[in-house]
């Protein structure tokens, strides 16, 4: 430990009043975009490549009215942020859609048909899910632009491995970020780094119980014809066990995900370094399973896909994110675990995390409920007893 701080060079600790941000996926990206629009310099500290994993391979659907309890308030709020950083940042592929449930099945006299290209035989049925509430956007435009518009605003991007933390003599700050062994002075630090976030539970002595799930997504495109704009979520599909969800997008691409066989990554195997950024690849049976699925939908739009790819989305075991101050630390933060809603939330995230690091706290939302600490060990009931110090003597209640 003190032979790090020795690391620290005078020319070096110029800069230790820069923000340090782990990790270029949406998250890190939207906080330092916020950052900036604060004055701040931020520091962004990337392993691989802006948008590497579910922030540059996920489907970008976005649904105001979709949330529920404590994540209501980021569904609408992060859905107004999506439609003014779309303006702000010029992101082409943002637009309002209607949304839509499919049932699997034979098509019949019966069967509705709402959307032009939802033409195979294999459609028993369609209705609406949303008709005002949904829009989209294609991730990796809108991570990169955002990473862009931050290092214009003075923002730095390193490509990086963040392999630690270097801690003040009381271990009440972090001193110092170790990037590639090379100690980074900080005058804050956050950690943006999806489910790869499991990793600081070692540097923050704290659990951060985290599941990677690794899932497919392919994308078919139409070179020729524009692609009418409709989500689409699909029943349970027992011939190829699939249970689709289809974005088309602006650019012609249609993404489909819900493909099914999810693999279940837990944070030992994380930490571990299994599934580094940048190395999650697809599993053929289930693209094959996907591109069936869909032809028989679709026959105007299926066949081979042009796009065959997988990420890995942070689920924390409550489903909810983490987002906040680290407990015992004052200049130490957490935005991440996101689940399947990673990309409508990380404006909110990243507007809300700025304004708590700059100002103590956050003003756009309530982060109470996303606590990084609510899943370290309470404090034991029944030490209202006699001590001697802080050591319980004799009976406790």
């Amino acid at each position: 430990h003190r032979y790090m701080l020795q690391l620290l060079s005078a020319t070096a600790m110029a800069g230790s009043d820069r923000i340090v941000i782990a990790g270029a996926g949406l998250h890190g990206a939207a906080l330092a975009y916020y950052l900036t629009k604060r004055g701040e310099k931020p520091l962004i500290v990337e392993r691989h490549s802006v948008g590497a994993a579910a922030s540059g391979k996920g489907g970008g659907f976005l649904a105001r009215d979709w949330g529920s309890g404590p994540t209501i308030q980021l569904h609408r709020k992060s859905f107004e942020l999506h439609a003014e950083l779309a303006k702000e940042l010029g992101i082409d592929s943002y637009r309002r859609l209607p949304v839509l449930s499919l049932t699997p099945g034979k098509r019949s006299k019966r069967t509705k048909n709402i959307c032009p290209w939802l033409d195979g035989d294999g459609v028993a049925d369609t209705r609406y899910m949303d008709q005002e509430g949904g829009a989209q956007v294609a991730p990796y435009e809108l991570v990169t632009k955002l990473v862009e518009a931050a290092v214009a605003g003075g923002a730095e991007l390193r490509i990086g491995a963040v392999e630690g933390i270097v801690k003040s003599d009381d271990a009440s700050r972090v001193e110092a970020v170790t990037v590639d062994g090379e100690a980074v002075p900080c005058r804050a630090f956050a950690v943006t780094m999806g489910p790869w976030a499991a990793l600081a539970q070692d540097w923050f002595d704290m659990p951060v119980p985290m599941t990677g799930i690794k899932s497919t997504s392919i994308v078919f495109k139409d070179d020729v014809n524009a692609v009418e704009p409709f989500a689409l979520f699909c029943g349970e599909d027992d011939r190829y066990g699939t249970h689709l969800e289809v974005y088309p997008r602006a650019s012609g691409e249609v993404y489909l995900c819900g493909i099914g066989g999810s693999e279940y990554v837990d944070g030992e195997r994380l930490r571990a370094g299994e599934y580094p950024p940048g190395s999650v690849h697809a599993d053929p049976a289930r693209v094959k399973a996907a591109a069936a699925a869909f032809t028989s939908y679709s026959k105007r739009l299926g066949g081979e896909p042009s796009t065959v790819q997988a990420c890995m989305r942070p689920c924390p075991p409550d489903a909810m994110p983490y987002m906040g101050r680290v407990p015992k630390f004052t200049n130490a933060y957490m935005s991440a675990g996101h689940n399947c809603w990673g990309i409508l939330w990380a404006p909110v995230s990243g507007l809300a995390m700025s304004e708590l690091i700059v100002d103590g706290q956050a003003s756009c939302v309530d982060l109470r409920p996303f606590d990084p600490s609510r899943f370290a060990p309470k404090a034991s009931v029944g030490t209202r007893g006699r001590k001697r110090g802080e050591e319980a003597v004799g009976e406790q209640w």
